[in-house]
């Protein structure tokens, strides 16, 4: 995958960096949602992926071909396992799925649902950030975005303000895959900067973030029982 961006004006962007020198790159998993040959979703995120490595992060794309449908496997089936190692590897994510009868397509929601909103005593996805996108065959569309939103919202995730939808995408990307310079170009560029900022802004704050009274609460409620139970 190249890394030339020949469509930015470099002189137009802030220095986008950890805040302490010698933390690492912000790290950001990049999720697509069609397995075609040429898939739009994919290019989509590949052009998202050059971005965000251009404003400094590190990121990783993970490929759905060949992961099975949800609960039709063990979940040490190898695809399964390298996607919730790449969520937890993760501080930030890019969901990106074309629209499909309206909707997110298939394969784009059963990546979502192998991810569970607990592993043991870890949540893999809780207080990272999110950027959503979506791709469409013809007008401009918001559906799939919004759903991405409430998904987000479910998975405990921080969804930025910014979002992107590509109208018509087989006109959007040239016969090497690269997009073509235009506002829904620039939208890009800006939902992935965006990214990067909310991402530094929340590193280090998100536990204190999403921590909750009621399941304070509870554990302490689990902890009084323990401490309390008479020896057998």
């Amino acid at each position: 995958m190249s890394d030339h961006l020949p469509n930015l004006d470099p002189s137009l962007f802030d220095d986008v960096k950890p805040s302490t020198p010698g933390e690492h790159k912000p790290r950001i998993l990049l999720l697509y949602g069609s397995t075609r040959e040429r898939s739009f979703s994919r290019l989509l995120v590949e052009e998202a992926a050059r971005l965000l490595e251009h404003f400094g992060a590190e990121t990783r794309i993970f490929n759905p071909s060949g992961l099975p449908l949800p609960d039709d496997v063990p979940v040490d089936h190898p695809k399964v396992q390298e996607l919730r190692d790449l969520v937890l590897w993760s501080e930030g994510q890019v969901w990106c799925s074309p629209e499909r009868h309206g909707a997110m397509s298939a394969v784009f929601k059963a990546q979502i649902d192998w991810i569970p909103l607990e592993l043991g005593a870890v949540r893999p996805t809780q207080g990272k950030t999110l950027a959503v996108m979506q791709v469409c065959g013809g007008s401009q569309s918001f559906n799939v975005v919004n759903q991405l939103r409430v998904l987000g919202r479910w998975m405990r995730m921080f969804t930025i303000p910014n979002q992107s939808s590509v109208p018509k995408a087989y006109m959007e990307f040239d016969d090497a895959g690269r997009m073509k310079p235009s506002p829904f170009y620039d939208r890009v560029v800006d939902v992935m900067e965006e990214l990067v900022k909310f991402t530094l802004l929340l590193r280090g704050q998100q536990t204190h973030l999403v921590d909750r009274y009621s399941e304070r609460k509870e554990s302490a409620e689990q902890l009084m029982n323990r401490v309390n139970q008479r020896s057998i």
